[in-house]
């Protein structure tokens, strides 16, 4: 394994996490203090609003976590998986699976700050087309989405490739 490389991977996944933790910390601050105080809904552009919800479970409400020892069992399930990745970041050599890795790693961090501060996760990003709405997210679900979808585009076509190598 190249130290050099691995160093500047590690490098590349926290600063990327650090950027997703971040951003989520100040726009999810300035929706609950500022924006959505009271609660409501703002139209923002045609399929776009922003609106308040408080997820207590995971994704799309799945395994609602409305009792404290559920809310600290996906805490702790949270930080575990955060650990992995954390690992797996720190033997990687490839930029693009640092880069995906830490805006998961972001991601998932910001969301256990949102369930120990508030014992929910703020969602407030809502998207739909005519009837149709996806469940509002955040920006911490944004970045482990599109970290996950990195890690299989990168399965899929720079991992097939160093497998014919």
């Amino acid at each position: 394994m190249n130290v050099k490389k691995r160093k500047g991977s590690f490098s590349i996944g926290l600063i990327f996490g650090l950027l997703i933790l971040t951003l989520d910390q100040i726009t999810k601050w300035w929706i609950v203090t500022e924006i959505m105080n009271p609660p409501r809904h703002i139209p923002v552009f045609p399929s776009f609003n922003l609106v308040m919800g408080w997820n207590r479970g995971v994704s799309f409400g799945i395994f609602d976590s409305s009792s404290p020892p559920n809310q600290w069992l996906l805490i702790s399930i949270a930080l575990v998986i955060v650990t992995i990745l954390l690992i797996w970041l720190w033997r990687s050599e490839s930029r693009i699976i640092s880069l995906a890795l830490g805006i998961i790693i972001g991601g998932a961090i910001g969301n256990v700050v949102d369930r120990i501060h508030y014992g929910a996760v703020a969602d407030f990003l809502d998207f739909y087309l005519g009837d149709f709405h996806w469940p509002a997210f955040n920006i911490a679900d944004a970045g482990i989405t599109i970290g996950v979808i990195i890690l299989v585009l990168e399965s899929f076509f720079v991992g097939s490739e160093n497998n014919k190598n």
